[in-house]
């Protein structure tokens, strides 16, 4: 059967694609955020994976105030990059895993989470940074992705439980796809950072800090965070780390941290990222693919 092997979150910065797409990497002001994923993209490498179930939200590219699904999946054999106002990123086509993406819909469905189901949608900076930073400039993803949208941008977002809840979801789903395949959930988006208003450039280093410890062992604390937490605490942009929880709820009940990366700033924002291994009730991390 498909079984999910690790997780992995990472900030979605736009600047950072225009780092990585005009070569500037290696540069005093970007190399030591780029410095903290060398490590994955060789892990990567190792672990192979099938299928990314991506999360993500979409900057107002595939979807606008006529249309805010909560959660939504896409289910298209591809998606192509968006024109987010400068021209679509260089970057490869996105190629879906349509068979898994439907199953994935119909089992979290019937366990009572309303997806949204798309079979068309361009996908901006928010999914392609972070196939940038794990897998660096490339001809074509070396992987299938499957996008999950979640609304952060208007209110009310989804609360960090639910999202927990659907990772479980989206476990429970893919443990009962029978097709052998290697899987990892990524939450993207955060950490702290605010862009407009009085707190613009806030940060909180303490804070996005103790989340990134609390991803780690078997705590479910961060589910119960409430919204407002969020706000006063990273900034009106900070809620994108809700989807982080995503992740995190796929990877059952302990994980084992395999990587952290923390920087900032970065455009005004804090650069996280970490990788995690589940660990099965015997204790044991799930051991397939070899972590670098």
């Amino acid at each position: 059967m498909a079984r999910i092997t690790a997780g992995v979150a990472c900030s979605h910065i736009p600047a950072l694609g225009v780092a990585v797409d005009f070569d500037k990497t290696e540069e005093a002001y970007w190399k030591p955020a780029f410095a903290g994923f060398d490590w994955t993209r060789d892990w990567e490498k190792a672990e192979k994976p099938d299928v990314v179930i991506l999360v993500f939200n979409d900057h107002a590219t595939a979807f606008d105030m006529k249309f805010i699904p909560t959660f939504a999946i896409g289910c298209a054999e591809s998606f192509t990059p968006a024109d987010e106002g400068w021209g679509p990123r260089q970057v490869p086509v996105v190629e879906g895993h349509p068979d898994l993406a439907w199953h994935i819909a119909q089992s979290c469905i019937l366990d009572e989470f309303d997806l949204t189901i798309i079979n068309e949608m361009e996908v901006d900076h928010g999914l392609t940074v972070p196939l940038s930073m794990m897998f660096g400039k490339v001809d074509t993803w070396p992987c299938k992705v499957i996008p999950v949208a979640v609304n952060v941008v208007t209110y009310p977002p989804p609360s960090g439980n639910r999202c927990w809840a659907l990772g479980e979801a989206i476990r429970r789903a893919v443990e009962s796809y029978p097709e052998d395949l290697n899987v990892q959930v990524w939450g993207t988006g955060g950490m702290s950072h605010q862009l407009q208003g009085p707190r613009a450039g806030l940060i909180n280093k303490e804070w996005d800090n103790r989340f990134l410890d609390q991803l780690s062992g078997s705590t479910d604390a961060l589910r119960h965070i409430p919204h407002i937490e969020y706000l006063r605490e990273t900034g009106s942009e900070g809620i994108e780390m809700v989807m982080w929880l995503i992740m995190r709820g796929a990877m059952g009940k302990t994980t084992e941290q395999l990587h952290r990366h923390y920087h900032v700033p970065a455009s005004n924002t804090a650069v996280g990222h970490i990788v995690l291994r589940p660990v099965d009730e015997a204790g044991a991390a799930n051991d397939v693919g070899a972590a670098a």
